[in-house]
């Protein structure tokens, strides 16, 4: 009655066989659930060397530990795996109504090995978990395919579905795991994991009771945390038209506070994600034409026709993620658009809606919304899938592609028709888009030529839509983080908004300071990029959605629901801890598969090399290779290496828990 479940299911596809294995209570006391239960089995499973498209790689789905005690944001589930996008560890997150389903079958995470001979879906209700022939749903799309295995394994119950979309099934290395009629475990190549071994869908229906050790202690803390959220609302004179001129004035602010992280949620409680897509526009963040462009390409005349007010004009309903109550996603109407082709959408999140706009110089909003079901049918990143694009678009400018190249597409800038056809052809590994469809570091090579400056990536993987010119710890992140290019880890905004001094003893406080101070390597920088990542790493052992954790440690407080769910009674510096030893630990993963954690480095148009001469980033450069370096020192791993040092592994207990670590 601790919140976990307590087993695994492990399944060899080669083989057909299916067996449960317990894990220790100590286990998850050590890593929790999510991301650390993964980094456990799979740096024990997968044997130095292993191709991450072959029999020998292990393709999990975890569930958090906190999911389905009554806690609230804490309904998201992950996909790990030996990525084959960077050749180290790959984890993907995930919302929708999975998380609680892994657990209601009575698992904390379901495994797979080996590659099937034709293609399967396991299906788990309460007759216990068996392979099943998907041969009449591979080669649909990832939206029919969920509808046809729900509705044939619907009896009482509808069954939570993960599927892959062509993409996956043509192995593209920029394929994710599809859930929910559009939403995605998009990064890290999950989803060419998932096809390389002709598993098609995993398909839940269980109904096993989730306990906890104090459901009402649980109760209560849910209970004052939604009466925060629900009480506030944005007045109604504030437009998404103010959002553009609200990023305009942060760039004349010199000095960066702490924020409360709750008007955050209020502004996603009304646009989603989409409202960043003016504000960040103007005040740097969102990266322009390939990351060499600024706001004085992508002006007033673009950024206003992606408003986030004709974003949600299409949303007919909200949508929440299990345990939300905020509900920041929708699904939109798009029967007018690519003649009625389909009838809706998932709304599409700012990540979609920059990549697809300003990276591109792309002003055509409706051909966004287009792509965005696109590539949630086809189950394909839309992060890495806009830099392929954004790629293949500076690489036509320069001469490096021809339109004989291209098949007669005239990939200019902002040229939205050529967009689609380009990403179609992705799908369709047709072409060109044969060539982007496995990623720009590939890609590159490929095309040669010097392709290669061209190809705006981290250790394979292409970054958020986040400009580490804009706030240089996204960028240390993106350097540092075993899986490269995420936005998702942390950010001098995420921490300042996450508060995590005020319970973290040793997390450096942030009162006002200068926003340059951000642009010096220091070890308080470094600590705060530390605090940051520890953080996520319990967000995403809990199944945490990292929206509320930047709520702040005030508001969404996981460290109380924590103990209140297992009874383990940890202060906060004792869960961080926990967070230090996750994250070590994929970094340990990393190290046994032959990844140089320095060749993890962030492209240097991202760190302003050369600095930009125009926009809110003008002049700025990030000094990366001393804050990585300073990072990695405040972690416990060598400076100079990234490597963990024997001495942290030790002090982590590492070498009790996994083997050849030592």
């Amino acid at each position: 009655m601790k919140g976990y479940m307590g087993k695994i299911l492990f399944v060899n596809l080669t083989s057909g066989q299916i067996e449960e294995r317990i894990i220790p209570d100590r286990v998850y006391e050590m890593l929790l659930s999510g991301v650390g239960l993964g980094a456990y089995v799979l740096y024990n499973e997968i044997p130095a060397g292993t191709d991450p498209l072959g029999p020998e790689n292990v393709l999990g789905f975890t569930s958090g530990l906190l999911t389905g005690t009554g806690s609230l944001m804490t309904g998201r589930w992950m996909v790990v795996c030996k990525s084959p996008l960077t050749g180290g560890w790959g984890d993907a997150n995930c919302g929708g109504t999975l998380a609680p389903a892994i657990k209601q079958c009575g698992y904390d995470g379901i495994f797979f090995s080996g590659i099937a001979e034709k293609p399967v879906y396991l299906l788990i209700n309460n007759k216990g978990p068996q392979l099943k022939d998907a041969s009449h749903v591979w080669g649909k799309d990832a939206t029919e395919s969920e509808e046809i295995l729900r509705a044939e394994n619907t009896v009482k119950k509808k069954p939570a579905v993960a599927v892959i979309g062509t993409a996956g099934e043509k192995v593209s290395l920029i394929a994710g795991v599809c859930h929910d009629g559009g939403r995605i475990a998009a990064r890290s190549g999950g989803g060419a994991v998932m096809g390389s071994k002709r598993l098609k869908a995993i398909v839940l229906v269980g109904s096993k009771p989730i306990k906890c050790h104090d459901p009402q202690e649980v109760k209560k803390i849910s209970q004052a945390y939604a009466d925060k959220i629900r009480k506030q609302n944005l007045p109604g004179i504030v437009k998404g038209s103010l959002l553009p001129l609200m990023g305009k004035a942060m760039t004349s602010i010199k000095r960066v506070a702490p924020l409360d992280g709750m008007m955050f949620a209020l502004m996603m409680r009304k646009w989603g994600t989409p409202m960043s897509n003016g504000m960040a526009v103007t005040n740097g963040d969102t990266p322009i034409k390939n990351w060499a462009g600024s706001v004085k390409d992508y002006n007033r005349s673009y950024y206003s026709k992606i408003n986030a007010d004709y974003v949600i004009k299409r949303e007919y309903r909200k949508y929440h993620c299990y345990s939300c109550v905020v509900g920041c996603g929708g699904v939109c109407d798009i029967s007018d658009i690519g003649q009625g082709r389909f009838t809706h959408t998932h709304k599409p999140e700012y990540e979609t809606c920059s990549v697809f706009g300003g990276l591109l110089m792309n002003r055509d909003l409706d051909s966004i919304f287009y792509i965005n079901e696109l590539l949630n049918r086809a189950g394909m990143d839309s992060i890495s899938a806009g830099h392929a694009v954004a790629f293949a678009m500076e690489c036509y400018e320069k001469g490096l592609l021809t339109p004989e190249d291209t098949g007669g597409l005239k990939l200019t800038w902002g040229n939205a028709q050529a967009v689609v056809k380009l990403i179609e052809m992705m799908i369709a590994r047709e072409g060109l888009g044969d060539i982007l469809a496995d990623g720009v570091k590939i890609a590159a090579g490929k095309i040669g030529s010097g392709a290669e400056e061209y190809a705006i990536h981290a250790g394979g993987q292409e970054p958020g839509m986040h400009d580490s010119r804009f706030d240089p710890q996204m960028g240390v992140h993106y350097s540092t983080d075993p899986t490269p290019g995420r936005h998702t880890i942390g950010a001098a905004q995420y921490y300042n908004m996450t508060r995590l001094w005020e319970k973290v003893s040793w997390a450096p406080a942030v009162k006002i300071y200068p926003k340059d101070e951000e642009y010096i390597a220091t070890d308080r920088e470094a600590l705060k990029t530390v605090a940051g990542a520890c953080y996520k790493q319990i967000v995403d052992g809990i199944g945490g959605c990292l929206f509320a954790q930047i709520m702040g440690v005030q508001h969404w407080q996981a460290f109380e629901w924590l103990n209140a769910a297992t009874g383990w009674g940890k202060t906060p510096d004792e869960y961080m801890l926990i967070g230090k030893r996750m994250q070590t630990l994929r970094q340990l993963f990393n190290v046994k598969h032959g990844i140089e954690p320095k060749s993890f480095k962030i492209h240097p148009r991202m760190a302003g090399d050369p600095p930009l001469k125009e926009g809110p980033n003008k002049g700025r450069t990030v000094p990366i290779d001393d804050m990585m370096r300073l990072h990695w020192k405040h972690f416990g791993w060598d400076e100079n290496t990234g490597i963990p040092l024997p001495e942290t592994i030790q002090h982590l207990e590492l070498d009790q828990l996994v083997q050849e670590v030592r």
